[in-house]
């Protein structure tokens, strides 16, 4: 959801496909791809490390910095889709790192389905994206 008004964005469900080839332990696996869908979510919408002019990080405790409590999450949904791995003898591959590529890209283009602004950069705050609905002098 996205108010144009405001500028904030609500991710209200969150869906990955995952080429995993052969899935061990369910459980763990889903666990996995879940943990990074939740990284990887803060990365697009609201967590960034910003810096003073002398280089040292504003950001020092999380007092002032926002990551999602568990009631701001999305509903997620993980799809395996188990493909047999030849490299490795039980026909596995890696899982852990798989969400952290496709969600910032994602959530910027369904801001731009709903709305219409192109925010390209992560996260998409409200700010940047009050902005890209105004134009460029904004």
């Amino acid at each position: 959801m996205v108010d144009v008004e405001t500028g904030q964005v609500t991710v209200e469900k969150l869906v990955m496909a995952v080429d995993s080839g052969v899935i061990v332990n369910p459980l763990t696996a889903s666990g996995q791809i879940e943990g990074g869908m939740t990284q990887a979510l803060g990365y697009a919408v609201c967590e960034e490390m910003l810096y003073d002019k002398d280089g040292k990080p504003r950001e020092v405790d999380l007092r002032d910095y926002h990551i999602f409590a568990a009631q701001e999450m999305p509903s997620l949904e993980t799809i395996f889709v188990e493909t047999f791995e030849p490299t490795h003898p039980f026909g596995v591959k890696a899982v852990a790192e798989i969400p952290m590529d496709g969600v910032a890209p994602a959530v910027g283009n369904a801001v731009l389905d709903a709305c219409g602004a192109n925010v390209d950069v992560a996260p998409v705050t409200p700010e940047r994206l009050w902005r890209a609905l105004r134009g460029p002098k904004a």
